[in-house]
Formats: structure tokens, sequence, C-alpha cells
């Protein structure tokens, strides 16, 4: 299946950009549509601090600058997705059925992000989302595990810098789970047109179920050859060394599943999932 319709949830100005830039370059490569999302934040929700001792007065004043700084933030996101788009020579307009090339719109709705985003992703094809910052929790990412645990689409992580192409050289994270498997399907479309498609896969990542090498079988039946690589732990970190190998492939797309492991686990304990979220420098796609 082809990619056609691409949401993007944008927040802010600042990681926002990447993750533009990569919707834009997706979209020009699909010929599709890019939804660029901003959910404003709802300034009644700042009524039930009433409940804790604040005078009607102060919740007044805290609801007018929530809706001042909010108004503020929807124009400087509106002026980037504008400014970006200009400069990807992407036609503004509403998606349509037949264009040949790609297309982008805008919209600007109040609301809890998580909750809009997660239901709008279900009709797309794929979500593109800014990298977590750097200093930031990746837990912490409302709109990443909104898509991931409630939308059953693809969630594209964009990288924090600019890369120069996407889905030459596609590699595909296997562990026999049902969440890989999913992944796997989602980036079909991908390896289709790739010229080199990767598995990795690694003693300490496998889980019960298929390996590597009948994943390679299966591929093989939708016209794409994919080689395999056991892929070592570095400094006893699976992610790591699946990054690594990611990069002397020359990946510059890296499809997985998420959260095999619970992700209170994984917060926890760190895993798999967390070390890509925070360390991966490529376009990553997961799939929960």
């Amino acid at each position: 299946m082809a990619i056609r319709k691409i949401l993007l949830p944008l927040t802010g100005t600042a990681a926002g950009e990447a993750a533009l830039t990569t919707s834009l370059m997706i979209a020009n490569l699909w010929k599709a549509h890019v939804t660029a999302l901003h959910v404003r934040v709802d300034s009644r929700d700042v009524a039930p601090l009433a409940g804790e001792g604040l005078s009607g007065a102060m919740i007044e004043e805290m609801m007018s600058a929530t809706e001042k700084e909010s108004s503020d933030r929807a124009h400087a996101v509106r002026s980037m997705f504008e400014r970006f788009v200009a400069r990807q020579n992407v036609v503004v307009r509403e998606a349509h059925p037949g264009l040949d090339h790609a297309t982008a719109s805008f919209a600007s709705v109040t609301g809890r992000e998580e909750d809009i985003v997660a239901q709008q992703a279900r009709l797309a094809d794929l979500t593109v989302v800014p990298h977590p910052d750097a200093g930031e929790d990746v837990s912490s990412s409302d709109a990443l595990h909104a898509v991931l645990f409630d939308s059953g689409r693809p969630v594209m992580i964009a990288p924090q810098t600019q890369v120069a192409t996407i889905g030459k050289r596609v590699c595909l994270a296997w562990n026999g789970t049902a969440e890989s498997a999913e992944s796997a399907l989602s980036a079909l479309p991908w390896m289709k047109q790739a010229e080199g498609v990767c598995i990795l896969s690694a003693d300490g990542y496998q889980r019960r179920g298929p390996a590597a090498p009948e994943l390679a079988a299966y591929l093989a039946l939708h016209g794409i050859s994919a080689e395999i690589v056991m892929f070592p732990s570095i400094r006893n970190s699976v992610g790591a060394g699946l990054l690594e190998s990611a990069r002397q492939f020359g990946c510059d797309l890296l499809s997985m599943g998420a959260y095999s492991h619970s992700r209170l686990r994984q917060l926890i304990l760190g895993g798999v999932t967390r070390h890509v979220l925070e360390s991966a420098t490529i376009p990553v796609m997961m799939t929960r």
C-alpha cells in the first residue's frame, strides 16, 4: 500500500522544524498529503484549579494568560509551517485523490493533544512526530505514545537534524514478536522501493516466534531481497548494537516494533525501544 496521508502533530517550533522537514520529504517521495495538526491548550482546563484554593479572579487571570500563550504558539507554528512548505515547493491545499504531487494543509484545534492526535492518526498512513528533546524523558512524549498505543497505525520519529535521504536503505529490527511483525507489514511499501533491505536480529533480542530466515523467506514472496545481519550487543546494550549495525548498513530508515516488554519495565530498566528513541539519528518507524 502506498503512503497517501501523513499526519504531523506540531506543538512547537523547535523540534517541529525537523519533523516538518521529514514529513515534507516523505510527501514528495510518495506524492502524499501532509496534515499538520496543532492542538491548542483549552484554557478551560485551568478552571479545576478553583478547588485548590485559588480565587475566581486568579483563575480568570490564569485562563487569560493560557489563552494568550496558546494563541501566540499557534501563530508561531502556523508561520513555521507556511515558511517550510514554501521552501519545499509543496502545494498548500486540502487532500484530494488523484494528485501527482505532494500537498499539505494546516489545522488548529483545541483540546487534549493525546486524544485528538490518536484519533486522527487512525486514518493516516503514517504519523510523524518530533524527536524527543535531548534533555526530556522519552516517556513524556504524549503524541508519540498516543499514536503507538491508541491508533493502530505506524508512527515515525523524525531525527533531530535533517537527513539527505529516507527509505533508500531500510533496516528491519526483527525479534519474532507481534510488534515486529506489524512493523514488517508497515515497512513493506518502503522495502519494495528501497535499494537495499537488511534484517537485523540478535540472540539477546529474539523472542518466541519466527526467526530472521523465516522473515527473509516471507519478504521474498513479496519480491523483496533482504540480507540478514546478526548483530552483537555493545556494552551489554542490544539497542546500541542495533543502531550500530544499522549505521554500518548505511540505513536511512529503521522499522521496528515498540515495547515488546511493558512500557513501565522499559521506563525503569531501559530497553531497546527506549535506547532507540533516545539515541537514533535516523528516521525510525515504530508500531505497537
